[in-house]
């Protein structure tokens, strides 16, 4: 069973006199600094200059400065970019003033699993992972309660890592909810798989080839979208609050029956086969080398399946079905 860590595991006191630099003030920068400081830590923030999350970080009361800046400033670095930009920015801005205590954190292990970037061997390499959108993370904060974490130690250069790593964590309200001992190879693998398999790749292939049957089958597009799409999300709010099992005694009988006895159908031991393929080609690096050449190069398979994606029926019916809907937030 997995290790969880609470509050009374964790202690605030380790950062006292200390400095946490957050670089970039995204989603999950924003909360995860707002946390901090609200929990009494010092928090420098970095962000480029003249882009929105700079702004953001100003009205919240934040001086944003350069990494190169807050990443010498601060005794705690914490790298919350995207994935495809750390291991430049880290080279150029970071490296060069993590000295020998201070200690490097992520919040997702991509850069280190898959070595784009390696940090000195003199320095604490950690991670805490909130499982939740940085939006969950303020609000369940504010709230005086907390989205689970997950914690792990690459490297123990001080011999005080994990108490970092678990001050962290408290500090964002982790701690409140419960955190998990992982490690950089487990969080990223899983974390790769999930996205491709299921929660991403796995479930917008479902739709799609749902909607396609129905629609190529003559049925209404309208009415299609609404069964294959619109409606997952009433299941999977109930999957995620009581469980597969809680979801099929909550939905109708005949929903259940078919759930039991034609699920099996789509996802095949063949299906199965191949999702084993996908986690090799992740804990092989394939996946990673195949992401960092596409990025080196500029994106042209990205780009191009991207907007082949835009142009399928089901995105141009979903754009006037949900203007009927008010309670969805339009952007």
């Amino acid at each position: 069973m997995a290790k969880i860590y609470y509050d009374k595991d964790a202690d605030l006191n380790v950062f006292k006199g200390k400095k946490i630099a957050v670089i970039g003030y995204g989603i999950q920068g924003r909360a995860q600094s707002l946390n901090l400081r609200d929990s009494g830590c010092d928090v420098i923030v970095s962000e480029l200059t003249g882009t929105p999350n700079h702004e953001q970080a100003v009205k919240d009361g934040f001086n944003p400065v350069p990494a190169k800046e807050a990443s010498k400033i601060g005794d705690v670095v914490q790298v919350l970019t995207q994935d495809h930009v750390q291991a430049k920015l880290y080279k150029e801005e970071i490296a060069g003033n993590m000295t020998k205590g201070k200690a490097l954190l992520f919040s997702h292990g991509f850069n280190i699993r898959f070595k784009q970037i390696k940090p000195s061997k003199k320095i604490d390499v950690i991670m805490v992972a909130p499982k939740g959108p940085g939006a969950l993370v303020r609000r369940m904060y504010v709230e005086g309660k907390g989205v689970p974490c997950l914690v792990a130690v690459y490297r123990d250069a001080t011999g005080n890592a994990l108490k970092t790593a678990l001050a962290y964590a408290k500090g964002i309200g982790g701690t409140r909810a419960g955190v998990i001992g992982t490690t950089f190879d487990e969080e990223t693998e899983t974390d790769l798989f999930g996205e491709q398999a299921v929660l991403c790749g796995g479930a917008t292939e479902l739709i799609k080839a749902g909607f396609d049957t129905l629609v190529e089958a003559g049925y209404q597009p309208e009415i299609a979208y609404f069964e294959v799409l619109h409606e997952l999300k009433l299941i999977t709010d109930l999957i995620q609050e009581k469980g597969i099992d809680g979801m099929r005694s909550r939905v109708s009988n005949t929903a259940c029956y078919g759930d039991i006895t034609r699920g099996k159908r789509i996802i095949t031991p063949k299906t199965r086969k191949v999702m084993q393929k996908m986690l090799k080609e992740i804990k092989s690096g394939k996946f990673a080398r195949e992401w960092i050449r596409e990025n080196e190069a500029g994106r042209p398979n990205y780009n191009s399946i991207l907007q082949k994606e835009r142009e399928h029926n089901i995105e141009k019916v979903g754009e006037g079905l949900r203007k009927m809907m008010p309670w969805m937030e339009t952007k």
